[in-house]
C-alpha cells in the first residue's frame, strides 16, 4: 500500500458514502485509477465493508453492557460453538477473545436493564460452556468509532 491507497482508506473511513468521483478528487486521482485502486483494496480485504453509524439512543438502545465471559472448557469444538452462538445474537455487537482471566468480552446493546436481565437469563447464560458472566454497564460513551488509525508506511 502506498500513500495514495492510505489517503483513499482514510477518506473512506471519514465519508463511507462518498462517490468514486468525489473520492478521486479528494485524493488527487482521476476516476478510473481511483476506481481501480478502490476495487483492489476491496479484493485484497483491506476494505471489508462500508458502514453507516446509527445513534443508539435514537434507535432506542440506551444501555451498553460489557459482559466478561468465562468458559468451563476450552476445546476447539466448544470455542467454535460459543463463537457461532454469539454471532447469532443481534444484541451482541462486539465480541473479543481475550487473554487473561476472562475468555471473552462481549459488548451488548439493549433498551434497558430489564431487557439485559432477560437476555442474560434466557440466552447468555445458556451459551455453550459458559461458567460465569460478569456484567458492567457503561455510564457514558466518551468515544465510539469504527475508524482505525492510518499511518504512512
Amino acid at each position: 500500500m502506498d500513500r495514495t491507497d492510505l489517503k483513499i482508506l482514510d477518506t473512506l473511513q471519514r465519508m463511507p458514502g462518498i462517490s468514486t468521483a468525489d473520492l478521486a478528487d479528494a485524493v488527487g486521482l482521476s476516476n478510473v485509477p481511483c476506481w481501480r485502486r478502490l476495487k483492489r483494496l476491496e479484493e485484497t480485504g483491506a476494505i471489508r465493508e462500508r458502514a453507516v453509524i446509527l445513534d443508539p439512543k435514537i434507535m432506542g438502545l440506551a444501555v451498553s453492557v460489557f459482559a466478561e465471559v468465562r468458559l468451563r472448557q476450552h476445546d476447539e469444538e466448544t470455542l467454535e460453538a460459543f463463537e457461532q452462538s454469539v454471532r447469532d445474537l443481534p444484541e451482541i455487537v462486539e465480541c473479543f477473545s481475550m487473554s487473561g482471566q476472562q475468555d471473552y468480552i462481549l459488548r451488548v446493546m439493549v433498551r434497558d436493564v430489564e431487557q439485559y436481565e432477560a437476555l442474560l437469563k434466557k440466552a447468555l447464560l445458556h451459551l455453550p460452556a459458559v461458567a460465569s458472566i460478569n456484567s458492567s454497564f457503561a455510564l457514558k460513551t466518551i468515544k465510539l468509532t469504527t475508524r482505525i488509525p492510518i499511518y504512512p508506511q
